[in-house]
């Protein structure tokens, strides 16, 4: 993959935001823009953008690069047959009896999602909060305290995910008092954060944060991070969560399963091959959601399945193999058809391995 700028990408996380590739001019730094690319920019109204350290990823002269069609915005997000009108308030279930502030979003009873930012390093043209984060239709209020006082009064939720945005671009001492707070609750057990910054913004994981999040505590911190195809991962990313686990954080994957950009067998298989050699624990791999404006990057449902099947089972160790599933408002839904138990009688299981070889195992009764 080759670069249109060639200069190293500023070491600093503070200075990297401040030269965030969010124009025409910075973007040209390191494309070169075809005359579709060049127009839907002059025209978009919506948030877009990424770090230097994530545009110098992108193929100069490749628009179809995974890289950039993730940060670039296309006319595409025009188009709309399968997203849902109001998908946010629906997913999140804002438009519940139980009274919530707007930081506070649910879908079980023991564990919630924290917002705490909207600012993110990169904005996702695949974005599930894009109504919110991306386009700007809708206006939520994110007062931490607010939340914080409502976790205090419902005893029920132990687990507690902070996302945004991305709440890793808050400064160390907001991270800080958010994690103390959080501490501080008896029923509180796990804290959780979102974020893409080991991927898009390596520099974040500094000494600053690695003192924050570090040291042992009864009350541990887990990280899932996003990456979507195996060009994002560089010797920067596997120094970040290899600081990270030496912190006693735990890195997992969150990729989203995206139309053009890793729903292939081999960028699949590479993909997740690559994220366990740095550490990185494949956890989930998203349907892309019915957020309005992205149809373009839609599969098929199967097609997870499907990939998960060829791609990686039989092929590398089960360390690599995420979970296919669809988030909705009643939680996250396994996508994962059974492929491998052919048929059963009174005696035998009748069983397929990834080639296609048959095997049996005992029926044993219950």
């Amino acid at each position: 993959m080759t670069t249109a700028n060639q200069t190293q990408p500023l070491s600093d996380w503070k200075t990297q935001l401040q030269n965030f590739v969010n124009s025409i001019e910075r973007l040209e730094q390191y494309v070169t823009l075809t005359d579709e690319e060049r127009a839907v920019l002059a025209a978009n109204t919506t948030t877009w953008g990424t770090t230097p350290y994530f545009a110098s990823m992108m193929d100069a002269d490749d628009p179809n690069c995974p890289i950039r069609k993730q940060v670039i915005p296309s006319r595409l997000e025009k188009l709309n047959t399968y997203g849902m009108t109001d998908y946010l308030l629906w997913k999140e279930n804002r438009a519940t009896e139980e009274v919530r502030p707007d930081s506070i979003a649910r879908q079980y009873r023991d564990r919630i999602a924290f917002t705490v930012t909207q600012t993110c390093g990169i904005y996702c043209r695949h974005c599930f909060r894009k109504e919110l984060v991306v386009d700007g239709a809708l206006s939520l209020d994110f007062n931490v305290d607010e939340g914080l006082k409502w976790l205090a009064e419902h005893p029920e939720v132990r687990d507690v995910l902070i996302t945004g945005g991305d709440p890793f671009l808050l400064a160390d001492e907001q991270l800080d008092y958010l994690i103390r707070k959080l501490r501080e609750l008896s029923h509180v057990e796990m804290i959780r954060f979102g974020t893409r910054t080991p991927i898009v913004l390596p520099q974040r994981i500094d000494s600053g944060l690695k003192k924050v999040l570090g040291g042992y505590h009864k009350v541990p911190i887990w990280i899932n991070t996003q990456c979507n195809h195996p060009s994002e991962i560089t010797e920067k990313t596997a120094k970040a969560v290899f600081d990270l686990l030496s912190c006693g954080v735990n890195v997992g994957n969150q990729a989203v399963l995206l139309k053009g950009i890793n729903d292939n067998v081999p960028t699949f298989r590479t993909l997740h091959q690559k994220l366990i050699s740095v550490r990185i624990k494949p956890y989930y791999v998203f349907y892309c959601e019915a957020a309005p404006g992205i149809d373009h990057f839609r599969t098929p449902v199967e097609k997870g399945a499907e990939l998960i099947r060829d791609a990686l089972r039989g092929h590398t160790t089960g360390l690599a193999q995420p979970m296919h599933v669809v988030a909705t408002n009643i939680g996250k839904i396994p996508l994962m058809p059974d492929y491998y138990i052919v048929d059963k009688d009174e005696n035998n299981y009748r069983l397929r391995n990834h080639k296609g070889q048959l095997t049996t195992i005992p029926n044993v009764p219950g």
